[in-house]
């Protein structure tokens, strides 16, 4: 029995700690200028920047996943090397076109252009024509039936935004917090039909009329050009394509190699992993989105006072989060998209997953995330920071998952896709700032009290971490009824060090039961 547990002492020390390690005299609030440096914040400074933000959404990954019946190993090596043949393309165009390279989670890019300076108009058009190329360079960068050219949509906004350092270990991109990196993003996801989208306030800045739904509205083919012209970007599609299969030639994709990770996934190095070194075992995986920030930024973002404490707000909110996945839960967080944690958690052996006490120790931390979340909101304000119209959204998912790390040499990105992978930001997505739902796999494979705490809608309202933890235990759940006794005993006697678990080496995963996945 792992034991997990979550505990309010422990958690308010971890968040006073973080807050009086941000006093908002220490933050300080830049304008964004000639020739600022974005990819190497300090751990204090947010810039407001002007810029335009195009995010770009891979539709056909469902398919790679849906490649096979079995969710087997030849399904997600299929599909990360589709991922990672469309990554190289696109990191080489960004760096060819002058634009800052945000973010690729799984299917999704983000890029920011925010030159030149002073001309939104121009912005705009460059980011349209970023977008129309990127979506030419991978209709041709396809192999084989196996792994085809990537269909396109993308989505663009302007505005200012909010950037800030998000701190990933060995080097630090920026973040873009604020309303045109989240319109953009629901332009890009607005739909299933290829092509740009832009929402009304970018096709202002560039001359076009309202749309009457943005999300059914792609550009046309001569507005396109229009943009093209505009922006004049010195590198074609074909240029870009030839670079790309001399660099496959001299730079080949290693083969995907899979072994499964003794839990808990907390002792995983993410940043060891490569293609010849990933992960891949049955797992849950977890994503708690802050509702409402996009809103809380824009009403925020036009003072410094206000900006500080958004730039605080995230980052004690997001520290609290990932440290009940880690430290209370022993989980990995996979990244930060945003304002959103994405993480895997898993119980039992490298070979064979305890699905219950996974889905079980899943619910519990799920719960955790929420009293932590609620905590830091009560702790923040007391001292400053008032982000009470907050919310957390947490949706998760049990099934086969990987992890690796994909790109450019010298620059590779983490990932983690799997059909469960999608499932759970789907039934993220799908709830309010209150509430938790557990994906259809995860609750049918779900002990009884799981399933009685969710119910046949799978949702649920205020699930914090009493509550789980009570109703769970008091039904028979196991790992509810050990992390109620780690915390009836911590009341009786001193903390003392957990002992080491039984570390075991990583070994070719094989199935994981009889209906295994391999």
């Amino acid at each position: 029995m792992a034991g997990r547990n979550w505990n309010k002492d422990r958690a308010t020390k971890r968040i006073d700690g973080k807050i009086d390690g941000l006093p908002l005299k220490d933050i300080e609030i830049k304008d964004y200028v000639r020739d600022t440096d974005l990819t190497n914040l300090s751990g204090t400074v947010a810039y407001r920047v002007d810029g335009a933000h195009l995010y770009a959404d891979i539709l056909n990954l469902a398919d790679m996943l849906a490649v096979t019946d079995t969710e087997g190993e030849t399904c997600h090596k299929r599909t990360l090397r589709f991922l990672n043949l469309h990554y190289r393309a696109v990191h080489r165009i960004i760096s060819r076109v002058d634009a800052l390279l945000v973010d690729f989670h799984n299917q999704r890019l983000h890029s920011v252009v925010a030159k030149p300076y002073d001309n939104e108009a121009k912005r705009v058009h460059r980011a349209v024509a970023i977008g129309q190329l990127i979506i030419d360079v991978l209709a041709q960068t396809g192999e084989d039936a196996d792994h085809p050219a990537a269909k396109m949509r993308v989505g663009i906004d302007t505005g200012k935004a909010l950037a800030v350092n998000n701190g990933r270990r060995g080097h630090r991109e920026p973040l873009f917090l604020g309303e045109p990196a989240n319109y953009a993003a629901k332009r890009s996801g607005g739909g299933k039909s290829t092509g740009i989208y832009l929402t009304n306030t970018a096709r202002k800045a560039i001359g076009l009329a309202d749309a009457r739904n943005v999300d059914t509205t792609a550009l046309t083919t001569s507005e396109i050009e229009t943009s093209q012209k505009e922006a004049k970007l010195d590198v074609t599609a074909d240029e870009i394509v030839k670079e790309w299969k001399e660099d496959l030639k001299n730079n080949p994709i290693a083969a995907f190699e899979f072994s499964g990770h003794t839990p808990p996934y907390a002792s995983l190095d993410i940043e060891a992993l490569s293609a010849k070194n990933s992960r891949r075992q049955d797992a849950c995986t977890v994503y708690g989105d802050i509702d409402g920030f996009t809103k809380y930024v824009g009403s925020n973002i036009g003072t410094d006072t206000g900006a500080k404490n958004v730039f605080r707000a995230l980052h004690v909110l997001r520290s609290e989060l990932d440290a009940v996945l880690h430290e209370d839960f022993k989980g990995r967080k996979v990244r930060f998209i945003g304002d959103c944690i994405h993480g895997l958690l898993v119980e039992g052996t490298a070979q064979t997953t305890d699905i219950e006490e996974t889905i079980s120790n899943m619910t519990l931390c799920a719960a955790g995330m929420r009293s932590s979340f609620d905590l830091a909101i009560s702790r923040l304000k007391a001292k400053g920071t008032d982000a009470t119209s907050l919310g957390l959204a947490i949706g998760f998912e049990f099934g086969p998952m990987n992890v690796t790390r994909l790109g450019m040499k010298g620059d590779l990105i983490r990932c983690s896709v799997s059909r469960g992978v999608v499932a759970a930001e789907k039934e993220q997505a799908g709830c309010k700032g209150t509430e938790t739902a557990i994906g259809e796999v995860a609750y049918s494979k779900a002990s009884k009290p799981v399933q009685d705490i969710f119910g046949s809608g799978r949702k649920r309202s205020g699930l914090d971490y009493d509550t789980a933890v009570d109703e769970m235990s008091s039904k028979g759940d196991n790992a509810a009824r050990a992390a109620k006794a780690m915390s009836a005993g911590s009341l009786l006697q001193p903390a003392s060090a957990a002992a080491q678990s039984l570390n075991f080496p990583d070994r070719k995963t094989g199935p994981a039961g009889p209906g295994g996945f391999a």
